[in-house]
């Protein structure tokens, strides 16, 4: 597999930082980030590297030169005049004949190329874009997909938004050859709005979500945060081949308020502190998984669309305050009938209702999550049981009494207590 790297952009918002070099030339903990970007290819076996430059190129050229240095063979696109994110792809036509890695050349990352790959493979779209949750979902784009990775929606960071599932473009994409075929002529092209989003309509545009560690560096405090979690080593901890820790978190009454079955989106409202509970386990590098049992589904009291809808307004209300969840598994069954409204095909016994453990489990096998080295937080028995029979530390909030178990009042302080 080849990888394109964009490496053209000046970086207005983030001249401020360093105006003397372009914007994949600017110093992260010593190294310029397009550095890290090759290393990370590299480590994964893709020595192959086409890199489009233009303002300022010549510093790239100088640094890189054809990569003998770095263990990769590089090439040059050269812009004369600025094409974009994407005009530039026009000169590869020809050039490359398989599916390849195409990457924003101002982002810092780290992840399972070949998970990446394998799903762009088994999708068989024209393209397929890395997305993840992030803490500024507001001003970026965001992305609406069935079940089956097929996107729907993509919606500029400018469009009006309702409730909207924390799924943001990362710059990341792995794309066909046949792609290149609708580029007429070298013109001024917008990747997202001019190549990817014209393919919704024929569905032939995907997306892979993940956990994984990609940050912009888009703005001053942006790049900040980028260099304090190399400092420490997170984007290299993140990648799925490496096992991964989590901390889950049960819905009601530890997130938001309890108000007995919630069945109204207007019912969902964070408890105090929630937000920057979840913000810090962010930015610890565990996983910040929800697991729930919504018996509503299985009683006929909420629908598959209207509880979809109610996650939806939780992962906004969380992003509108700087926090994401990486997943959300629900259990939707209940063994007992007797329900006016019922529906019989959740009315089963399971191993994903708690305090069963299944939904834990299911999270570990997507995320390559050790378990014994994860939390289960919640508010009552059945989830510190759930939460031991999957082999994880657990810690109740508020003030439910376990036997043997840490108490706390609210999950904030549960949370700071646990990350120290």
């Amino acid at each position: 597999m080849k990888a394109v790297i964009m490496a053209g952009g000046k970086g207005t918002r983030i001249a401020s930082v360093n105006r003397e070099v372009p914007k994949p030339m600017i110093p992260v903990c010593g190294k310029p980030v397009l550095q890290y970007q090759i290393e990370t290819l590299k480590k994964q076996g893709v020595e192959d590297i086409i890199l489009v430059i233009g303002y300022k190129g010549a510093q790239i050229e100088e640094y890189f030169k054809f990569g003998e240095s770095f263990g990769v063979h590089l090439q040059y696109i050269k812009e004369e005049t600025p094409l974009g994110t994407a005009g530039g792809l026009y000169y590869l036509k020809g050039e490359l004949q398989e599916d390849f890695l195409l990457l924003n050349g101002d982002i810092l990352w780290d992840i399972d190329l070949g998970r990446f790959a394998k799903v762009h493979r088994d999708k068989g779209g024209l393209a397929t874009v890395f997305a993840h949750p992030n803490s500024h979902p507001w001003d970026s784009g965001i992305i609406l997909a069935e079940s089956s990775g097929v996107v729907t929606k993509w919606y500029a960071k400018e469009e009006e938004r309702g409730w909207l599932k924390n799924r943001v473009n990362a710059g990341l994409h792995m794309l066909s050859s046949k792609i290149l075929e609708k580029l007429e002529k070298p013109e001024k092209l917008d990747l997202d709005r001019d190549v990817l989003k014209p393919l919704i309509p024929h569905r032939q545009l995907y997306v892979y979500d993940s956990p994984e560690y990609v940050k912009d560096m888009g703005t001053p405090a942006r790049y900040e945060a980028v260099c304090r979690d190399v400092a420490v080593g997170m984007a290299e901890r993140k990648n799925l081949t490496r096992r991964q820790r989590a901390i889950f978190l049960d819905r009601d009454g530890t997130l938001n308020k309890d108000v007995g079955f919630l069945r109204k989106i207007g019912e969902m409202e964070l408890l105090p502190g929630v937000a920057e509970a979840v913000r810090l386990i962010n930015e610890s590098g565990f996983l910040a998984i929800v697991v729930t049992n919504q018996s509503v589904i299985a009683r006929g009291e909420v629908s598959v669309e209207e509880l979809e809808e109610i996650h939806r307004k939780l992962e906004t209300l969380l992003g509108w305050e700087g926090a994401y969840l990486d997943d959300i598994f629900y259990c939707p069954h209940h063994p007992d009938r007797g329900f006016a409204g019922e529906r019989p095909e959740y009315k089963i016994p399971c191993s994903c209702r708690k305090p069963a453990p299944g939904l834990l489990f299911q999270a570990a096998e997507k995320y390559h999550i050790a378990l014994e080295e994860s939390w289960m937080i919640g508010d009552r028995e059945s989830d510190m049981e759930a939460g031991r029979r999957a082999g994880c530390r657990v810690a109740c909030v508020g003030g439910l009494e376990s036997v043997g178990t840490q108490t706390y009042g609210t999950l904030l302080e549960c949370i700071r207590d646990i990350l120290g």
